[in-house]
């Protein structure tokens, strides 16, 4: 598995990572045993970087995670929670006392001193704009609490102002074949800056695992079932905002380009990491054996072993002929 430099702390994170809102909640029940062996087949497969938030299963994710890594003291995995959904999304809910607050919660959950990395969970453009609470931030990081600090964005807009704080470790992004727009200005502009970039979504939630169908349905505490249009936060979030059907059928046509033992997600994935400005990509897991092919993904990074830019002209032309006029303009 590659090691990547997590922006300028000096740390190395894998170029495939872990999100764990799975572990946490909206998308159908996985018990703790499973959460646990997911956990755990990802760090056995050189996943240094699990990426959670408060909000998975309000808390239910960090805990999980910190009494993972409390049985592995030398694990080498740097855990990167993110704060601020758990109030309405207002300028005003964000406030030094806040930060404060969330960031001892977190540091409850996961049984740490210091959190490694902390995020602004898609926080509204006015938080970014707000010169006081990125001093916050580095008061947060110049008293020990936490170790750095990054942002987690819905638009590009956002990112690259995100990108523009010299505090700013870390921006996290939609990034996947049906999701381009980050590759015309956001990842040049952070590997100029050295911020690191997280790939999410990566999979369009579950889109480009190449197992759905028009006929497919998800459980009704599944985010894919209940924010298809928006309704409980930014439809981007969900399936990145594509139609279903529409998605459907430009996963079939890219799965057609690939070779004989190479899936359309280990592709999806190890073409994201491969972008120039990419830090690390981090798909959810439900299952260990999930988790473990997501790793696998990281193998195909290697010289000779997959014609990555046969891939990318797929990627590309698919996405022009289905998605580009409807996605592209936005987010």
């Amino acid at each position: 598995m590659q090691q990547r430099p997590l922006g300028r702390t000096g740390r190395l994170v894998s170029a495939i990572g872990l999100g764990t809102w799975q572990l946490g909640a909206d998308w159908g029940a996985v018990d703790e045993n499973d959460a646990l062996a997911v956990l755990a087949a990802s760090a056995d497969a050189g996943v240094t970087l699990f990426d959670t938030a408060d909000v998975y299963g309000d808390g239910r994710s960090e805990k999980l995670i910190g009494r993972f890594l409390a049985e592995r003291p030398d694990h080498g995995i740097t855990v990167a929670t993110k704060m601020g959904r758990r109030v309405d999304q207002l300028r005003e809910n964000y406030t030094e006392e806040a930060f404060r607050g969330w960031t001892e919660r977190s540091r409850e959950n996961l049984g740490v001193e210091t959190l490694d990395l902390v995020q602004l969970h898609c926080p509204p453009t006015e938080v970014i704009a707000a010169d006081d609470l990125f001093d916050a931030l580095d008061r947060l990081v110049e008293d020990g609490l936490i170790g750095a600090y990054g942002v987690s964005v819905e638009t590009c807009e956002q990112a690259l102002a995100a990108i523009a704080r010299p505090g700013v470790t870390n921006v996290q992004i939609i990034v996947n074949p049906f999701r381009l727009k980050p590759l015309d200005e956001v990842l040049p502009a952070a590997a100029a800056a050295e911020v690191a970039i997280f790939a999410r979504v990566p999979l369009a939630s579950g889109l480009l695992s190449g197992k759905y169908t028009t006929a497919t349905t998800f459980a009704s505490d599944d985010h894919r079932s209940y924010n298809r249009h928006g309704e409980a936060f930014d439809r981007g979030e969900t399936f990145s905002g594509v139609d279903f059907e529409a998605g459907i059928a430009a996963a079939s046509e890219l799965a057609t380009t690939l070779p004989d033992g190479v899936s359309l997600p280990a592709a999806s994935l190890a073409w994201i990491a491969a972008q120039p400005g990419v830090t690390s990509v981090i798909p959810g897991a439900r299952t260990p054996q999930q988790a473990e092919a997501n790793a696998a993904a990281g193998a195909l990074l290697e010289p000779g072993s997959f014609d990555l830019d046969s891939f990318d002209a797929a990627v590309h032309a698919v996405y022009d002929r289905h998605l580009r006029e409807a996605i592209h303009p936005l987010w």
